[in-house]
């Protein structure tokens, strides 16, 4: 039977939206069986709220975060900035104050929802026994806790990058719970180019020593080196070849030697001390086998899986007011994907772009930039 608990107490179905703004809590949503066939007995999701949902259900925004991302898009109650701080929040493009906004941990993930690093009924961490998941499992569990919070239906699904993928496949999959959907920095269907950058990143996690098939937990150690390179390499689709080139150039790390061949280690230039930052951040709030799962479920990101066509999948959008935008230097999800993803809708729609120097990432720091279009598309009610 589901139900709703925070880290801490039971809430009362009443307390669900007069509570605190963006403070964790969790939803224990039911047994499921995943889409290539896995179970899991018992699946909790973790998410944040903020604001009120209104006596019609009508002002329900839902935000979905990135592969690395979290549900804590605003500060809130919390006192801690969120990813969308200046995007979302009291008086912003997603106002808080006027939609019952809602951001759900995915499920797969180590920041609150059931992943790898989860115990089962023993207590032991599920491990390399966690199913492979999709995109669409995502939005199916996802559709069950927004039941739980009273939301029948969608004022707006909006995301970027793997947020993007998810915010499709939401309307994709429920039609009927969705009026309008932001797909910002993604695509319809995850590109061969995507799958290599991401297929090298998988295997190196599994290829560092201490990985053990997964099964790492209780040994003391993690697969943080294969981690950290899997992150180096996503940064750099991340970020554009103008932007690292006028940060760095070819200039060495203060203190350091790069181009010196003696013996002993050499020292780095800007740029790879850059990307060790990168990687030392990541090792240290993700889990290697949560990377692995939804690098793959991205992967495996397809809206036409189970119908005939992309077309057809598609054509269910037909009553749904869908925007798409992208960042005009992304090297990692093409501005011509997100112009064919466009193109391809029962509803033709031009892009929308955000003007950006640093790339993929674009999504993250300039969605602001959206909010003229946004509130005349989207938020003008």
């Amino acid at each position: 039977m589901a139900s709703i608990v925070t880290t801490e107490e039971t809430l009362p179905s009443q307390e669900l939206t007069d509570g605190q703004d963006g403070i964790l809590r969790r939803a224990f949503v039911g047994e499921y069986t995943f889409e290539t066939g896995g179970y899991l007995p018992q699946i909790e999701l973790a998410y944040e709220t903020w604001g009120q949902l209104n006596a019609e259900g009508t002002n329900a925004v839902l935000v979905k975060h990135a592969l690395t991302g979290d549900a804590h898009v605003s500060r809130g109650d919390s006192q801690t900035p969120g990813w969308w701080e200046d995007f979302v929040g009291p008086g912003l493009t997603v106002d808080t104050d006027k939609y019952f906004v809602v951001a759900i941990n995915i499920i797969g993930g180590c920041n609150g929802s059931t992943g790898p690093s989860s115990p089962d009924e023993h207590g032991n961490a599920w491990g390399s026994r966690f199913p492979f998941i999709t995109i669409k499992d995502s939005v199916r569990l996802e559709a069950r806790l927004a039941d739980l919070l009273g939301v029948h239906s969608w004022h707006t699904v909006i995301g970027g990058s793997m947020g993007g993928a998810r915010a499709l496949e939401w309307a994709v999959e429920f039609p009927q719970r969705v009026k309008n959907v932001v797909v910002m920095a993604s695509t319809a269907q995850a590109t061969a180019e995507q799958i290599a950058f991401a297929q090298v990143q998988t295997e190196a996690i599994r290829l560092d020593p201490n990985f053990a098939q997964g099964d790492y937990y209780a040994n003391g150690v993690r697969p943080d080196a294969g981690l950290g390179l899997a992150r180096r390499l996503a940064h750099i689709t991340y970020r554009s070849e103008a932007e690292l080139e006028a940060r760095f150039a070819r200039n060495a790390q203060t203190g350091e030697q790069p181009f010196v061949t003696t013996r002993g280690p050499r020292g780095r230039y800007q740029v790879e001390s850059y990307l060790d930052h990168q990687a030392t951040k990541l090792v240290h709030r993700f889990d290697a086998n949560s990377y692995l799962v939804l690098t793959e479920a991205l992967m495996s990101h397809d809206v036409a899986r189970g119908y005939e066509s992309l077309t057809v999948a598609l054509a269910r959008l037909e009553k749904v007011n869908v925007v798409v935008a992208a960042v005009n230097s992304d090297r990692l999800y093409f501005p011509a994907q997100s112009e064919l993803l466009a193109a391809s809708l029962p509803k033709p729609k031009p892009v929308h772009y955000i003007d950006s120097p640093i790339g993929h990432d674009g999504f993250l720091t300039d969605a602001k930039q959206l909010g003229p279009v946004l509130t005349a598309l989207v938020f003008d009610d």
